[in-house]
């Protein structure tokens, strides 16, 4: 038989090229937040453009990288105490109660992450494969609410620690572990260097010039799996440079 490797790999290049000049990315959008490229970033995670736009109640979060976007995943660990979780993010001015947490907690953002060494949606099987509780490499969307946390490093983010005996308010499909953490199932698709979260509101939510950036970073787990129980550990790249949410949705 013929060898069809460099059919193949010319299909998968001109699929991703025309994917590219397509008008539906990131990059194609006017009001997007640019990003410049840089030669020494993983391309994968070196963002050229983020942006939203709304239909109704849904939110389409949406960026466009310089590599093929969701290609690069963490590798694992063998224990949840140390593991990464890498993940492209869209931080937002929303209240983190538009999404059913305690509000006036911190900076609400929807997040797409990939982490083998454990899984935090419960409900869903991300990989088709009968066993919800095996899909963490796979990637999957995330509520998260961030707050500056200094045992996190100068200036370090955490996602938000639930303390012992505290109760705050928190969405039906928080997974249980004790962090402003929500696996509200959306999933994420991806489009050669494009990878986009479709989110669905309350039919209350006020989603009008609400404002966003996006962001590609690593976290990771505590070692010792306690507070606080999920760093930021390293922000690969950030849209607008300084994390100032100058896009606005609309």
């Amino acid at each position: 038989m013929p060898n069809k490797t460099p059919f193949l790999t010319a299909a998968i290049l001109f699929a991703a090229s025309a994917a590219f000049a397509g008008g539906d990315h990131a990059a194609d959008m006017h009001d997007a937040v640019q990003s410049p490229a840089v030669a020494d970033k993983v391309a994968a995670f070196d963002i050229l453009a983020a942006h939203a736009h709304r239909k109704g109640n849904t939110v389409t979060f949406h960026m466009t990288t310089n590599g093929v976007a969701g290609s690069e995943t963490p590798g694992a660990m063998g224990a949840v105490g140390g593991s990464d979780v890498w993940s492209y993010v869209w931080p937002t001015s929303l209240d983190p109660s538009a999404v059913g947490f305690e509000g006036g907690t911190g900076i609400l953002a929807m997040a797409a992450t990939s982490h083998p060494d454990f899984d935090d949606t419960p409900l869903f099987d991300e990989n088709g494969d009968g066993d919800p509780s095996n899909d963490g490499v796979e990637w999957h969307s995330h509520w998260v609410v961030l707050t500056p946390t200094e045992a996190c490093g100068p200036g370090a983010l955490a996602v938000r620690d639930i303390p012992e005996g505290s109760t705050p308010k928190l969405p039906a499909t928080w997974p249980g572990f004790p962090i402003f953490l929500d696996s509200p199932g959306f999933t994420p698709l991806f489009d050669g260097p494009e990878i986009s979260v479709n989110a669905g509101f309350a039919s209350g939510v006020n989603l009008d010039g609400v404002a966003y950036d996006g962001v590609t970073a690593a976290l990771r787990v505590n070692a010792n799996i306690h507070s606080p129980l999920l760093c930021v550990t390293d922000v690969f790249d950030v849209a607008s440079g300084d994390l100032s949410l100058p896009g606005l949705l609309r």
